[in-house]
């Protein structure tokens, strides 16, 4: 069976990540494009869809005029619940790009829409098919930690603001770093610890060196007066079960210690570090250790069977529950979690108080 696919937004994320993963899965065609700037529909049409492919600049058109399978939500994160629940009334599956919506409202209204409809829902969280991230998963699956009480959700970069389009608009996205890369390092985190249940979350964002005149940073210089959302933030999060999480999240900020979509784990039987390398720590017969694991990803680059990258194997994994009727790996109750606790950070912060769940 082949599936049809459309892509709602044509821009950064859909070309970096979604189109190029999905022209590698075999069971799947895109034929519809959709984008506000029809040309950069065009380009991915020309560049990633079939011959008869369809391309629209309205996202109802393309929904009332195409026979789909599959959408990909690939827009800016104030209309993911919006273009998510209308694919799926539409009779798609939808894979939406992280964050899972601006609001927790908004991501429950997109899980009903899908309990509604009988469409699956899942949430592009691709650092979750890393090598080290898969290998760390099952180790805590199997208990090597233990009881994990306190985790670290890293997500620190020194200068690398995303300059374009509107990753610096509060309306549009929700928020800044925290709500972009600390989304990443706050999902591997809970679910290495497999505890979606918080209890309450104290947050602070800063907007300290966003107002910086040709500042430094990884892609140019950004214009402060369009630097609407924090320039970093952070959290801390009281589990039901008693277990903390500090969450840390940056765009700018003056520290050399940077780590972006990485965890810190901390179990009754060992600890997790995955800021250099995956390293398992413990104690054994009165004996402190620390263990490199060193990851094969199998075959040699530019050779077959070399490691496939994360993305790729997110669509294919994607695509094999939807063929098969399994669950996606990414369960969309899960990212609802992850986005109820970042919304409570941003609370938090501008109160000044904790916010409970």
């Amino acid at each position: 069976m082949t599936l049809k696919v459309g892509i709602i937004g044509c821009g950064g994320i859909a070309n970096g990540k979604h189109m190029p993963a999905l022209s590698k899965v075999e069971e799947v065609e895109m034929v519809a494009f959709c984008d506000i700037i029809v040309e950069r529909a065009e380009e991915a049409k020309a560049k990633y869809g079939t011959q008869d492919a369809q391309v629209f600049d309205d996202y109802k058109k393309m929904l009332a005029n195409t026979d789909l399978d599959v959408v990909h939500v690939c827009t800016p994160n104030s209309s993911h619940a919006e273009l998510s629940i209308a694919a799926m009334e539409a009779d798609c599956h939808v894979m939406c790009e992280k964050p899972m919506a601006k609001t927790s409202e908004e991501a429950k209204s997109m899980i009903e829409a899908s309990k509604r409809t009988g469409k699956k829902l899942t949430i592009g969280y691709q650092n979750r098919f890393r090598t080290d991230s898969r290998y760390l998963h099952n180790f805590c699956e199997e208990g090597g930690l233990g009881d994990i009480y306190f985790a670290k959700a890293h997500a620190i970069r020194r200068r690398a603001v995303p300059t374009w389009g509107v990753f610096l608009d509060e309306e549009a996205q929700g928020g800044g770093p925290l709500i972009d890369i600390g989304t990443h390092a706050l999902d591997l985190t809970l679910w290495m610890m497999n505890n979606y249940k918080p209890k309450y979350v104290v947050g602070k964002t800063y907007h300290e060196l966003s107002q910086t005149e040709k500042a430094a940073n990884a892609w140019g210089p950004w214009d402060p007066a369009k630097f609407t959302v924090e320039d970093s933030a952070f959290g801390f999060i009281m589990m039901e079960n008693g277990a903390t999480i500090f969450l840390e999240s940056s765009w700018a900020i003056n520290s050399l210690d940077v780590k972006e979509a990485k965890t810190t784990l901390c179990g009754t039987k060992a600890g997790a570090d995955m800021n250099n390398g995956l390293t398992i720590n413990g104690e054994d017969h009165s004996l402190l250790y620390e263990k490199k694991i060193e990851l094969q990803t199998g075959g040699v680059d530019f050779y077959d069977g070399a490691g496939e990258r994360p993305e790729i194997l997110e669509a294919k994994s994607w695509v094999n529950a939807i063929l098969h009727d399994t669950e996606p790996v990414v369960k969309p109750e899960e990212a609802l979690i992850v986005t109820a606790i970042l919304e409570a950070i941003y609370e938090s912060s501008k109160t000044g108080k904790p916010v409970y769940f």
